[in-house]
């Protein structure tokens, strides 16, 4: 499985500094934030701010431990936002959304410090909402139907998102997305996003190591059914359907 570090303008962790770091990050708590204002980090005077878990950190266990849960959005997803504010300081981008910097920046070797950052900011907290406790099952009636005009049933649908996830060779994403008038599965690497491509992305496996090593070694696959069966925000996805 992938054994790249993190890079972009901050600090790298190796595997052995990823296991060998403590994992005493404080709780966050939220509830009932809408989707508009979550996704996206919070902005406050002094930049980009890591937005709160919208469960505690035990919530998803035993799927996903609060030791994982812990490290992934107190180190890693905070990691990204405090470099991305060191980045942006006194440039044209210090009062923009993820959202601007993410697609002023795409495409540009000069500024691929701020891309990385900004985009896997955004993506951390687009994924975390992707997730709930006793998720998974049956997905909201409009979101299913779609899943199956565009699929053929709910289950073709699973298995090309863990397909893209167990296929996607080192880190990167996989996404269920809105592309025009139809529904597609697609993975990124790295820090790479569906909103480069102009597509509306609904629902996304984050498949860097971070997300999974701790409990679950190199076994992604595990992990990747853990998710659709059992964590997956279905409502979530739905809520992002265009209208």
């Amino acid at each position: 499985m992938n054994t790249n570090t993190e890079t972009g303008g901050g600090s790298s962790l190796s595997r052995r500094d990823f296991l060998a770091l403590s994992t005493g990050a404080a709780v966050f708590l939220s509830a009932g934030i809408p989707f508009g204002k979550l996704v996206g980090s919070a902005q406050a005077a002094g930049g980009h701010v890591l937005p709160a878990l919208p469960y505690p950190e035990h919530a998803l266990e035993p799927y996903i431990s609060a030791r994982t849960l812990g490290f992934h959005h107190g180190k890693h997803h905070k990691g990204y936002i405090d470099n991305l504010n060191k980045l942006i300081s006194n440039t044209e981008f210090a009062d923009l959304s993820l959202e601007k910097i993410i697609t002023a920046t795409a495409g540009k070797p000069d500024k691929i410090a701020i891309f990385n950052n900004a985009a896997q900011s955004w993506n951390h907290t687009f994924y975390w909402q992707c997730l709930k406790p006793n998720g998974g099952g049956e997905p909201p009636a409009a979101l299913k139907k779609q899943i199956e005009a565009s699929f053929g049933s709910m289950e073709a649908c699973k298995k090309d998102l863990a397909t893209a996830a167990m296929t996607q060779f080192g880190s990167g994403w996989a996404w269920l997305v809105r592309d025009g008038q139809k529904l597609r599965v697609i993975k990124t690497a790295n820090a790479d996003t569906p909103l480069e491509r102009g597509m509306k992305p609904l629902l996304v496996i984050d498949v860097w190591e971070h997300a999974y090593y701790l409990d679950y070694q190199n076994r992604r696959a595990d992990y990747v059914s853990a998710v659709l069966e059992k964590i997956i925000n279905w409502d979530f996805a739905e809520k992002n359907l265009p209208a």
